[in-house]
C-alpha cells in the first residue's frame, strides 16, 4: 500500500480509544485520507480518516493504538487515498492484510497503483452474467449453478467445513470451452493459524497457488486491518480482470469476522448501534464491497464472488446473513444434519438458491437437460424429505410403495449426488448423468420436471 507523505504533521493527538484516535488542530483533512503515525518508541504506523469534524480528526489505525500517548506521539497527513501497487507478478503470491508479501518473495514491482475503495460500476456498463463456472461440486453446478460475474455466498456454521469447501473450490473452479486466463484471489479475514496453514499448504500440495493470490489477515493482527483486507483482494481483482482480461474468482473468508471489526469501530465511536449492536451502515458497507462483482460490457474480464460466512447460533436470519441475502444473488447453505451423517460437502440444496442459474445453463452452455434435471431433483428429494418426517409419526408400514421409492431417493440422493471427496472434481456432465442414475429409481410416470424428448435421450432405462 503507498502512502504519499506530506509535511502536515501534528503532535495535538487528545484521545486514544481502541483502534482510535483523535486528532486536534488539524487543516484541510479529508475523509479516507490515508494517515502516517509515529509512535513514541519511533515505530510507524498508519491510518486512515474516519470522520472530520471541525479541526478533529478521527483516525482509524491499522496496526492497533498500543503504546501511542498523547503527548509525543506524531501524526502526518498525507493528503493521498490508500492504494495498491498492482503488477501480474501478484499472481501465485501471499500478502498480508495490508498488502505487503509474507511469503518471503521479493516486493512487487507494481504496474500501477489503484485506491483500494475502487470506483462504482456504472449500472448502464454492466453485463448480465451468463457464463458457467465449474466448480466440480454437483451441488453447486447442477443444482445452484455459478456464472460469471454473479455474487453467491456460502452461508455456514461454526465447525462444519466450509474451509475444506473453500479451498476445493478455489483449486477446481475453471471456465469450460474457452482459452481465457482464469484466476483465484482469496482473502481471508480473521482465520486463525491452523486455517492459514490448512490453506497454504492445500493449495502448494495441489499446485494451485500459481494461479492464486492470497491476501492473509490472522486472528491475532490487528481487527482494524480486516476492514481493508477485502478491499485488497478486490482491488486486485479488478486489475486482473479489466486490465488483465482475466476471469476472477474472488473467495472471502469470513465476512462475519469483517463485520465484527465494523462493529468494534462503531463502539468506539460511540455510534447508535442498529441490530443487535451492528452499525446502522452494515448493509451500504457490504453493499460497496459485493457490487464489486459482475462484467463490464466491452471488457474481456469478469469478477465472481464466493463470500463465505459463519451465521453465528446457526442463524440465518442474523444481521449478516440477512443483509447480505438481500445485495447477493442467492446463498449456499452448509447443514449441520449432513454433516453429523459424515456427508462432505454438506450443501443442503433445499435452502440453497442461485437466483443467475437460468442464464448460465442449457444447450451452449451446460446441456440441454439441465434445467429440468436440477428441477426434478429439487422436487424429488424435496418429497423424499417430508416422507423422513411423515415416517417418524406414522411408521413405515403405513407408507406406500411409491412413497418407499422417493424415500429410498432421497437416500441415495444424500450418499451419491451431494458425496463427493475433497479432491472429487466433477465434470458438468458426470453430475448430470449422475442426476439421471438417480431419477431412474423413481417411475418414469413421476418424471414430470424434465421434457419428455429428454426422457428416451439420457434415461438410463433407454440405453
Amino acid at each position: 500500500m503507498k502512502i504519499d507523505i506530506k509535511t502536515r504533521e501534528y503532535t495535538t493527538v487528545s484521545e486514544v480509544s481502541g483502534p482510535l484516535m483523535i486528532v486536534e488542530g488539524v487543516e484541510g483533512v479529508a475523509y479516507n485520507e490515508i494517515v502516517e503515525i509515529e509512535t513514541p518508541s519511533g515505530d510507524s504506523r498508519r491510518g486512515q480518516v474516519l470522520e472530520v469534524r471541525g479541526d478533529l480528526a478521527v483516525v482509524q489505525v491499522f496496526e492497533g493504538t498500543s503504546d501511542l500517548n498523547t503527548s509525543t506521539t506524531k501524526v502526518r497527513f498525507t493528503g493521498g487515498t490508500a492504494k495498491l501497487g498492482v503488477a501480474p507478478d501478484m499472481l501465485g503470491r501471499v500478502f498480508n492484510g495490508t498488502g505487503q508479501p509474507i511469503d518471503g518473495g521479493p516486493e512487487i514491482i507494481p504496474d500501477k497503483e489503484l485506491d483500494i475503495s475502487g470506483n462504482p460500476m456504472n449500472p448502464s456498463a454492466r453485463e448480465f452474467p451468463a457464463e458457467f463456472i465449474e466448480t466440480g461440486i454437483s451441488t453447486i453446478d447442477g443444482m445452484n449453478t455459478l456464472v460469471r460475474g454473479q455474487k453467491l455466498p456460502i452461508f455456514t456454521g461454526s465447525g462444519l467445513p466450509h474451509n475444506e469447501l473453500a479451498a476445493q473450490i478455489a483449486r477446481q473452479a475453471k471456465v469450460i470451452g474457452e482459452e481465457t486466463e482464469f484466476a483465484v484471489v482469496f482473502a481471508a479475514m480473521g482465520i486463525t493459524h491452523e486455517e492459514a496453514n490448512y490453506f497454504m499448504k492445500d493449495f502448494e500440495r495441489t499446485g494451485a497457488l500459481e494461479r492464486v493470490t492470497v491476501f492473509m489477515n490472522l486472528a491475532d493482527d490487528p481487527a482494524i486491518e480486516r476492514i481493508i483486507t477485502p478491499k485488497m483482494a478486490l482491488t486486485t481483482a479488478e486489475y486482473f480482470a479489466f486490465e488483465l482480461n482475466m476471469h476472477v474468482l474472488v473467495i472471502l473468508t469470513d465476512l462475519t469476522n469483517y463485520c465484527e471489526a465494523l462493529r468494534e469501530i462503531s463502539a468506539a465511536r460511540d455510534e447508535v448501534p442498529g441490530r443487535r449492536g451492528y452499525p446502522g451502515y452494515m448493509y451500504t458497507d457490504l453493499a460497496t464491497m459485493y457490487e464489486r462483482a459482475g462484467r463490464i460490457i466491452g471488457k474481456e474480464g469478469s469478477i465472481t464472488q464466493m463470500p463465505i460466512l459463519v451465521m453465528p447460533q446457526d442463524d440465518i436470519t442474523h444481521p449478516i446473513p440477512d443483509l447480505t441475502g438481500y445485495i447477493t444473488e442467492g446463498q449456499i447453505v452448509l447443514s449441520r444434519d449432513l454433516n453429523r451423517k459424515g456427508i462432505y460437502p454438506p450443501v443442503d440444496v433445499l435452502p440453497s438458491l442461485s437466483r443467475l442459474m437460468s442464464g448460465g445453463i442449457g444447450e451452449g452452455q451446460t446441456r440441454e437437460d439441465h434445467s429440468g434435471v436440477s428441477d426434478q431433483l429439487y422436487s424429488a428429494y424435496a418429497e423424499g424429505r417430508d416422507l423422513r418426517d411423515l415416517m417418524a409419526v406414522v411408521g413405515e408400514e403405513a407408507l406406500t410403495e411409491r412413497d418407499r421409492k422417493f424415500l429410498n431417493f432421497a437416500d441415495e440422493f444424500e450418499k451419491r449426488f451431494i458425496t463427493q471427496t475433497g479432491d472429487e472434481d466433477r465434470s458438468i456432465e458426470e453430475t448430470l448423468n449422475l442426476g439421471w442414475e438417480l431419477l431412474s429409481i423413481l417411475p418414469e410416470v413421476e418424471l414430470k420436471r424434465v421434457r419428455a424428448e429428454h426422457i428416451p435421450k439420457y434415461h438410463p432405462a433407454y440405453k
